[in-house]
């Protein structure tokens, strides 16, 4: 097998291998800040499954939630982090995360992100050294989320892809989809623990599948929004992470947590144009067809409540009515003000002959953020040694059973710096400082082995199978959930797994295959999580324990193999 370094042409071919001392898999924010902070220390491959612009973070509207008024604390945002876990939270991480998020978002300002800055009136009490406008969000006490008007994920990507283009120690290669990843378990069972040697890549334009092999391999994928029929996520948010990871011998938990972002709008022409939480944060009322505000018939807050609260209200309202979305007002606002906070939202609305300013805008909820995902600890790390994961894809216990707005932006950085710092100053007898030098190197790993047919239908194939798993998702583990419905999603998602896996070996493999494949690998392990939560908490739903268990019942749904 001919080795490759880091800096030669790709794809490489299929009996060639790319050498990295870090292999990161994903783009978002957390990929790429990681990116940069362990290039300090050794050569960096990135793998972008798309494009840079290609992830759940590029499409964030909202912002960063960190404590930077002098009318808050960290006590508050911990506090409000907790109320919105639902008592399912891991106080430690939720500390440690919300300490470290004003020393990373002024890192991210040192790095060109351009922020909207304070125009006076509503952030007076900020510290005075910034100098940056703070938006509320439902389940804020405070106002204390940091922006770029409405484009807060295109800003971040936009400066750390820049970094990381430039930087001499880290190498992108977009449009390359991960397949599976490298392990001795697989490979070297002779080893006393389970150890990522890195990962079979497929190149999307050539159908070339080759190998990285690196020291440690971080999954940093986002999540896996696809699994449903309506979702906020790009089309690329298929659970390559989780599913990889569980393959590859790593737990999961707390799938059954999936957020439905409660205002998505509703429009035949638009796929997954998600309405920023600040909307209601700035004044949004949730109405129904009617003109009628009914959140307060579901919670003090009104429609500043919690996401799953919000979005459990609509789903009931929709049922009710049998309309077929509610709307959201912010008429009054003022066309001024809503042209000058929500810019992009304005200008799409408009693009779709909705004006917000006069209008209500129709709205419906929508899979958006999965707060479960691959188990890690204080520091990224899984249960396979040398593999990490940071940001969406993984369960690191700061959402419990739903997730507070903003945090997410904020989970990322804040375990992208905590798994550099560790990786910085670990010692891992297995690492050398080459990957060349490394011992585990010499392990023989073989080139990827595929089918040979091919079938002219199978696009139409594996089409019909996404939707499918997708109304699957979407009708029986959906907003609210029933033992019934579950067991039968099991039973389906089951034939659906057998009947892929036979297709999977048989075939050529393209990227549409091992998305379809990872989507029912994790629609099954969610399925098996909600199965396993015998009472209604946060975002999951159930009508045969419509409350929750005092007792705390089940912390954390953890699968293991």
């Amino acid at each position: 097998m001919n080795s490759r370094p880091l800096n030669n042409p790709v794809p490489p071919s299929a009996d060639s291998t790319v050498l990295a001392d870090h292999l990161v898999i994903g783009s978002g924010i957390g990929g790429l800040m990681l990116a940069l902070k362990l290039a300090r220390s050794g050569e960096v491959l990135v793998i972008a499954k798309g494009s840079l612009d290609d992830t759940n973070t590029w499409h964030a509207q909202g912002g960063i939630a960190s404590v930077f008024s002098a009318a808050d604390s960290f006590g508050n945002h911990i506090q409000d982090t907790e109320k919105a876990g639902a008592g399912l939270c891991h106080t430690k991480v939720v500390q440690t995360v919300v300490e470290n998020g004003p020393r990373l978002v002024r890192e991210l300002i040192s790095m060109g992100v351009r922020f909207t800055e304070h125009v006076g009136g509503e952030t007076a009490n900020t510290d005075s050294d910034f100098s940056y406008h703070l938006t509320r969000e439902g389940g804020h006490s405070h106002r204390r989320v940091v922006h770029a008007d409405d484009l807060t994920g295109k800003e971040i990507l936009t400066a750390l892809a820049a970094k990381v283009r430039q930087h001499p120690h880290i190498k992108v290669m977009e449009n390359q989809i991960a397949v599976d990843l490298l392990t001795t378990d697989k490979y070297a069972p002779e080893f006393s623990r389970n150890r990522c040697l890195g990962a079979y890549v497929q190149d999307r334009s050539s159908k070339q599948v080759y190998q990285v092999r690196s020291s440690r391999t971080y999954l940093c994928t986002g999540g896996h929004g696809k699994i449903y029929l309506y979702t906020s996520n790009p089309d690329s948010a298929t659970g390559d992470g989780v599913a990889m990871a569980w393959r590859a011998g790593c737990r999961v938990a707390n799938l059954e947590f999936m957020q439905f972002h409660p205002t998505c709008l509703y429009h035949h022409k638009a796929k997954t144009f998600l309405i920023s939480e600040a909307v209601r944060g700035e004044g949004g009322i949730l109405r129904d067809a009617r003109g009628r505000s009914f959140m307060e018939d579901y919670d003090p807050q009104g429609s500043l409540a919690p996401r799953d609260i919000v979005a459990r209200a609509i789903d009931t309202e929709l049922k009710k009515s049998g309309e077929t979305n509610v709307y959201l007002d912010i008429r009054h606002l003022g066309e001024e003000k809503i042209k000058s906070h929500f810019p992009n939202i304005y200008e799409t609305l408009k693009s779709y002959g909705i004006d917000m300013a006069k209008e209500m805008i129709p709205v419906v909820p929508a899979a958006h953020y999965s707060c479960g995902g691959v188990v890690v600890d204080d520091f990224g790390r899984t249960n396979v040694a040398g593999l990490f994961a940071v940001g969406e894809v993984a369960c690191t216990g700061l959402h419990g059973a739903n997730r507070l707005a903003s945090n997410s932006l904020l989970e990322a950085l804040v375990f992208a710096d905590r798994v550099a710092g560790h990786v910085a100053a670990e010692e891992d007898p297995d690492v050398a400082s080459s990957p060349v030098k490394r011992g585990l190197m010499g392990i023989k790993t073989p080139a990827w082995q595929e089918g040979d047919a091919v079938n002219e239908d199978e696009l139409v194939i594996l089409s019909h199978t996404w939707d499918e798993i997708r109304r699957l998702m979407w009708h029986y583990v959906g907003i609210v959930r029933t033992e019934r419905r579950l067991k039968r999603a099991l039973d389906r998602i089951t034939a659906i797994r057998t009947e892929l896996d036979s297709y999977y070996w048989d075939h050529k493999l393209t990227d549409s295959l091992i998305e379809v494949r990872n989507l029912a690998l994790v629609a099954w392990l969610t399925i098996r999580c909600a199965m396993s939560r015998k009472e209604s908490r946060g975002i999951h739903f159930m009508l045969d324990y419509p409350v929750s268990d005092p007792s705390g019942q089940v912390r954390d749904t953890v699968l293991s193999q």
